[in-house]
């Protein structure tokens, strides 16, 4: 018997140390994270990639929720999710509940100063018309070119309901005096742009909002297909107030002007989380910190979403694809996601 207890003590020791090097390459083993996800599928890629990343640290992480941003930022501060991968700062800001500073934090730039918004037109139209800005939709000749219903008013390719850029639309419609002129269409956006791509292939006027990474920019090559053009001057929100020298951008490409007034906020995409969760989990906390990607592999992916990559087992292809295009990087996250949770 007490040979028996010998040799079982030394299996439980071997079985220990067998283990220990699993448990260093998973920090995260045992830990369930709960993601939420953004309501438009542009930001479906990255968020996959920081799943694959917790993954491989060992986390257990739950079908992402896709929640309307102030919901999610109200979830996240609550603690019923833990992160995710889509917040807009300063776009954003007005949108966090009251608490949000005392329970959750902003980490990391999934691409700094990435956020770029804004009204493009269809390059053809744009020198025919001579369009410079919004003002320029008050013009008879350009409404009746942009009216696709009949209804007196140029058509916008909008934002949904619920969006952020929403409010910043409705905004310019009112501090422009533009109401009476241009009809902001919010309906699905994916389809909204489906419909300004056949357009454009049949030579006919498109006038849409878009930001990016998107792979509308893909499609429709700013400076070629399409160009950015101005608002009526800088007439910023209470909500853009305090950023409002990054509402005019200089040096973008396929703009009417240089420096081009965008009227919105150029804004970093930055990971937002619990931070319980982050205190608790320093390894997801430093792979938050050093995550990080190149606009154009976005917008590349984008555009193959859009080419109808766009179910989960796609996207999943998109993830393996990029972590073995970018391997060195990607190991790089990870070793020091694990030895910062040493």
């Amino acid at each position: 018997m007490k040979l028996k207890k010998i040799l079982l003590a030394a299996a439980c020791v071997l079985a220990l140390a067998s283990t220990a090097p699993a448990s260093a390459d998973k920090p995260g083993q045992g830990v369930t994270a709960s993601p939420a996800r953004a309501t438009w599928n542009t930001g479906f890629f990255q968020e996959a990639l920081v799943r694959r990343g917790l993954e491989e640290l060992g986390y257990t992480v739950k079908k992402p929720k896709d929640l309307a941003n102030p919901l999610a930022y109200t979830s996240i501060a609550l603690g019923d999710l833990d992160y995710w991968t889509n917040g807009w700062f300063p776009m954003h800001e007005a949108q966090l509940p009251g608490d949000f500073a005392a329970k959750a934090e902003l980490v990391g730039y999934v691409a700094k100063a990435g956020g770029l918004q804004g009204y493009l037109v269809s390059k053809k139209h744009v020198e025919e018309f001579n369009i410079k800005s919004l003002d320029d939709f008050k013009r008879p000749e350009v409404i009746k070119a942009f009216d696709s219903n009949g209804d007196g008013k140029a058509d916008l390719t909008a934002c949904p309901a619920g969006w952020g850029c929403e409010k910043v639309i409705d905004h310019h419609m009112d501090a422009y005096g533009l109401r009476d002129f241009i009809n902001p269409v919010k309906a699905s956006y994916e389809a909204g742009m489906a419909n300004a791509v056949g357009a454009y292939k049949s030579g006919k006027p498109v006038f849409f909002y878009t930001w990016t990474p998107n792979w509308t920019t893909f499609k429709f090559k700013p400076g070629v297909d399409v160009m950015w053009i101005n608002v009526p001057g800088i007439k910023p929100s209470e909500a853009q107030k305090s950023a409002v020298d990054r509402m005019t951008v200089a040096g973008v490409e396929g703009a009417v002007s240089d420096p081009i007034e965008l009227g919105f906020v150029v804004s970093d995409i930055r990971i937002v989380a619990n931070s319980r969760f982050l205190n608790d989990n320093p390894a997801a906390r430093k792979f938050f910190e050093d995550f990080t990607l190149p606009l154009a592999d976005i917008n590349a992916q984008n555009a193959r979403m859009n080419e109808g990559e766009k179910s989960q087992k796609f996207i999943e292809t998109h993830v393996d694809a990029w972590i073995a295009a970018n391997k060195t990087t990607w190991d790089g996250w990870l070793k020091a996601a694990r030895d910062a949770a040493k």
